[in-house]
């Protein structure tokens, strides 16, 4: 039987390069922590340098993700279905969107945080940095998935690490209730307009948990099945 015509029926795995977006993502979800020490200590030309790192990562990974829709095979023989493969992507891709979108919302409109939220909201970044980590270890994990059929103790393995990261995302959840309370007490001394956009930079950024840990939840999908 030709090479071609099995290079076309087998394709090339999928898999490689949908790691290599999430490292992509994970990398520009990273940069929310520097990016946001920059906003509470005022560094104008590091919020500008910073958004526009991200806004570059973003870039690539969004290339990538053109690159691996476009390179899918369109054959039978692919070890993980298609459409399943493609949900993964989309949520990973949501991840790197939303952080450009959190950069540009906070440099657009010069945004400041009260003091008062400065520690917390730290620790909600930084878990939610952890949310993207866990989310990236994960689809680290599928090709040796694959190896071995979607069985055994690797199975075993990435269901305790989907358990871990259900439990950060649900901590910054937590957190993000925390922060809200916080901020309703301070809305008489603040401009409505900066409670309404502070209210929305503390949702978005939980938001990009939210999209990490649906990356997890997609991959269990493909173990139960």
């Amino acid at each position: 039987m030709p090479t071609g015509y099995l290079s076309k029926l087998f394709g090339k795995s999928p898999i490689r390069p949908l790691q290599e977006h999430m490292t992509r993502v994970h990398a520009c979800v990273s940069l929310l922590q520097p990016f946001f020490a920059a906003v509470i200590a005022g560094d104008e030309s590091e919020i500008d340098r910073l958004q526009e790192q991200i806004t570059q990562l973003e870039h690539e990974a969004d290339t990538r993700k053109k690159q691996l829709r476009h390179d899918l095979p369109a054959g039978l023989f692919m070890p993980v279905d298609r459409r399943d493969l493609l949900d993964v992507l989309m949520m990973q891709d949501n991840m790197a969107n939303q952080t450009k979108d959190i950069a540009g919302l906070v440099r657009g409109r010069h945004m400041r945080l009260p003091v008062q939220l400065h520690r917390l909201f730290m620790d909600y970044v930084a878990r939610v940095i952890d949310a993207s980590a866990q989310a990236w270890k994960i689809i680290n994990e599928l090709d040796e998935l694959v190896e071995t059929g979607f069985r055994g103790l690797e199975v075993e393995r990435v269901e305790a690490m989907i358990t871990e990261l259900n439990g950060i995302e649900s901590e910054t959840d937590r957190i993000q209730v925390d922060l809200r309370a916080i901020l309703f007490g301070l809305e008489d001394d603040m401009r409505p307009t900066d409670v309404m956009f502070t209210y929305r930079l503390i949702e978005w950024v939980g938001i990009v948990a939210d999209y990490a840990q649906r990356v997890g939840s997609r991959l269990q999908l493909l173990l139960a099945k």
